[in-house]
C-alpha cells in the first residue's frame, strides 16, 4: 500500500506531498485522512512508557501505530500496541551493568549529565542500524521519540519526515538534543542520513510551574504503568496512611534491592502501611518484612497512588511524574542519571522532599506525612497537570499538521 510522504513547509509546518492523483485534481480530494506513526524508544520500561498513551491516542484517532524498540521495552506489546524489535538480544541492564557506575553516580549528584549522555549514545548506536532498516520498511510519516532516543531524529532525517521528542525529565530537552547530535555526527555520515532540516518539536510533560521555561508544546502527563490484575486489597481504604516505595525497574537489576531493605528497616516502627512495588522483582527477595510492609513484584503506580498518603522513590522520571500527576508527597532516593535533577526540581517546587539515602532515618517520614505545606502544593501541581491539553489533543494537533 502506498501512502502520501511529509514534506516540511515554512514555519516548521509540514504537509502531505501530493501524488499523481492529486495532482490531477487539485482539490485533493483522494487525500488519505490516517497517518503512519513510528515511537522508538531505547530499552528502559522507564523510557518507553510515557509514549504509551500517545501511541493510544493516535491509535484511536485511527492512524496506524508502530512501536520500535528492543529489551525490557518489549513488554509495550501488552499495551495492545504493534512492536518491533530493533536489537534482538539486547538488554539495558546489561548494558548499564558493563560501565563504570559509580563514576556515572558521582556526576550525577554534581547535576552533571555528560555521563548519561555518553552511555545513552552508546545505545543508540547499538539500536540505529536496526531502527534505521525498520524506518525504511514501514515509511512513517511522523517520528515520535522519547527524550533518550536519539535514533528519533536520525531515521526522521533519513526518510525526511518531522520528529516530535517526548521530554519526561526535568533536563532541559534542547541541551539534551545538541549534546547527543554531537556526539552522534559521525553515525550520520557513517549510515549515510542526511542532518535533520529542523529540531524535533518538543512535547514537554513535566508541569510549567517546576521548570524554568517550557521547551514546545505543554502536554499533560497521563500515567501508563502496564497491566495487572487488581489487587483485592488495593479496593479496601486503608486504615492507616499509606505509603508506596519503589525503586523502579532498572536500580533492582543493577543495584540489587538493598536500598528497599534499608527503607523498610528505617520505617518498620511507624505507624502506617508500606507497600513496596518491586519492579518485576521477585518478593522473596525483601523477605522477611516488617509488619507493616507488604510487597508485589508488579503494581501499576497510577493502581497503588490514589490510596496512598506518599511515596518514597528513586526519582526516575516516569515514578516522578506519576507521583506529581496523583498529588502525592514525595520523598526522593535519588541514586542515578537525571534522578538528582528530578529530586531538586521535586524539592524546589515544595511538593516533596529530596534527601541522600545515606541519611535516611524514621523521622524523615512523619516529616513527609504531616507538612500539610507539601501536601497542598503536590495538589496544586496535580490540578496544574490535569488542566494541560491531553494526548489526544496533541494527536489530533499532530495530525492535522498544526505546527
Amino acid at each position: 500500500m502506498t501512502h502520501s510522504r511529509l514534506q516540511w513547509r515554512h514555519g516548521g509546518v509540514f504537509r502531505r506531498a501530493p501524488d499523481e492523483r492529486q495532482l490531477a485534481n487539485p482539490r485533493g480530494s483522494t487525500r488519505k485522512s490516517s497517518m503512519r506513526v513510528l515511537f522508538l524508544s531505547t530499552a528502559g520500561i522507564g523510557q518507553v512508557f510515557p509514549l504509551v498513551p500517545l501511541t493510544w491516542a493516535f491509535r484511536a484517532a485511527g492512524h496506524d501505530v508502530l512501536v520500535g524498540t528492543c529489551g525490557e521495552s518489549l513488554v509495550t506489546a501488552q499495551a495492545g500496541l504493534l512492536v518491533a524489535d530493533i536489537a534482538p538480544g539486547f538488554r539495558m541492564a546489561e548494558f548499564v551493568r558493563s560501565t563504570p557506575i559509580e563514576v556515572g553516580r558521582e556526576a550525577a549528584r554534581r547535576r552533571d549529565m555528560s555521563f548519561d549522555i555518553g552511555l545513552f549514545a552508546g545505545v543508540n548506536r547499538r539500536l540505529a542500524e536496526g531502527a534505521l532498516k525498520l524506518g525504511r520498511a514501514w515509511r512513517p510519516d511522523l517520528v515520535v521519540h522519547e527524550e533518550m532516543a536519539a535514533i528519533g531524529p536520525l531515521v526522521a532525517a533519513a526518510v525526511d519526515v518531522p520528529a516530535v521528542q517526548v521530554s519526561v525529565t526535568f533536563v532541559p530537552a534542547g541541551p539534551l538534543r545538541r549534546d547527543f547530535t554531537r556526539q552522534l555526527a559521525d553515525l550520520y555520515a557513517e549510515l549515510d542520513v542526511p542532518p535533520a532540516r529542523t529540531p524535533p518539536l518538543t512535547l514537554t510533560l513535566t508541569p510549567p510551574s517546576m521548570v524554568e521555561q517550557i521547551e514546545g508544546w505543554p502536554m499533560r502527563f497521563v500515567p501508563y504503568g502496564g497491566g495487572a490484575v487488581q489487587l483485592p486489597w488495593l479496593r479496601e481504604p486503608p486504615s492507616r496512611p499509606r505509603v508506596a516505595v519503589t525503586i523502579g525497574t532498572v536500580t533492582p537489576i543493577v543495584e540489587g534491592l538493598g536500598i528497599i531493605r534499608q527503607i523498610l528497616t528505617a520505617v518498620a516502627d511507624l505507624d502506617a502501611e508500606f507497600v513496596v512495588a518491586l519492579g518485576g522483582a521477585a518478593v522473596e527477595d525483601v523477605q522477611p518484612l516488617p509488619d507493616n510492609a507488604r510487597a508485589a513484584s508488579w503494581i501499576p503506580l497510577d493502581e497503588l497512588l490514589p490510596s496512598c498518603a506518599a511515596i518514597i522513590h528513586h526519582g526516575g522520571g516516569g515514578t516522578t511524574m506519576t507521583a506529581l500527576a496523583a498529588g502525592v508527597p514525595q520523598l526522593v532516593l535519588p541514586n542515578f542519571a537525571d534522578r538528582f535533577i528530578n529530586a531538586d526540581a521535586v524539592s524546589r517546587r515544595g511538593v516533596g522532599i529530596a534527601a541522600d539515602r545515606r541519611d535516611l532515618t524514621a523521622d524523615t517520614i512523619p516529616q513527609l506525612l504531616g507538612d500539610s505545606g507539601l501536601r497542598s502544593s503536590a495538589a496544586s501541581v496535580a490540578a496544574e497537570i490535569g488542566a494541560l491539553p491531553g494526548p489526544a489533543d496533541m494527536a489530533l494537533r499532530l495530525a492535522r499538521h498544526e505546527w
